[in-house]
């Protein structure tokens, strides 16, 4: 188990540290646009790369936003629950949502490996996007190894009390 943390925890700050590095290029991107589009030379193919950084900045920031727990939680009515009723709870929350998050993964797996072998390109800058479509896809999967993590853990918290 320890193991695993270990190895989710550095997957999740790389994965991080990508997505800052793309946070950083989206910024780039937008204000050089807006710059240059005052001067009426706008790049040409903006939005489709900003699309596409924006897809990695938001997969790769799940797992670690589910590792610190930095989510919107609603918990008017489970804040009045015992802690065992609210460890199961959180238990199978993760489970159901570890599921859940594994499948739309290996669907966005199947997708981008469809997109690879028809070989389709964006439509402005005719580039190839598969790559960012298996950056969300292992993403979801890092959320899921997250969510497993988490699911162990209600299991640990509970020996030890």
């Amino acid at each position: 188990m320890e193991l695993l943390e270990k190895l989710n925890n550095f997957l999740n700050k790389s994965f991080l540290v990508i997505g800052g590095i793309a946070v950083l290029a989206l910024m780039t991107l937008a204000t050089g646009n807006v710059c240059l589009r005052i001067f009426g030379m706008p790049y040409r193919g903006a939005y489709e790369l900003a699309s596409f950084l924006g897809a990695v900045v938001t997969a790769f920031a799940l797992g670690y936003t589910q590792k610190k727990k930095s989510h919107i939680v609603v918990d008017i009515l489970s804040a009045t629950f015992p802690d065992r009723v609210k460890r199961v709870l959180d238990g199978v929350g993760y489970l159901i949502a570890m599921f859940f998050f594994a499948v739309i993964s290996w669907v966005i797996l199947r997708w981008g490996l469809r997109i690879a072998s028809c070989g389709e390109v964006s439509e402005t800058l005719k580039i190839v996007f598969y790559p960012f479509i298996f950056c969300v896809a292992t993403g979801f999967a890092l959320l899921s190894l997250t969510l497993v993590i988490d699911f162990l853990g209600t299991f640990r918290k509970k020996g030890s009390q």
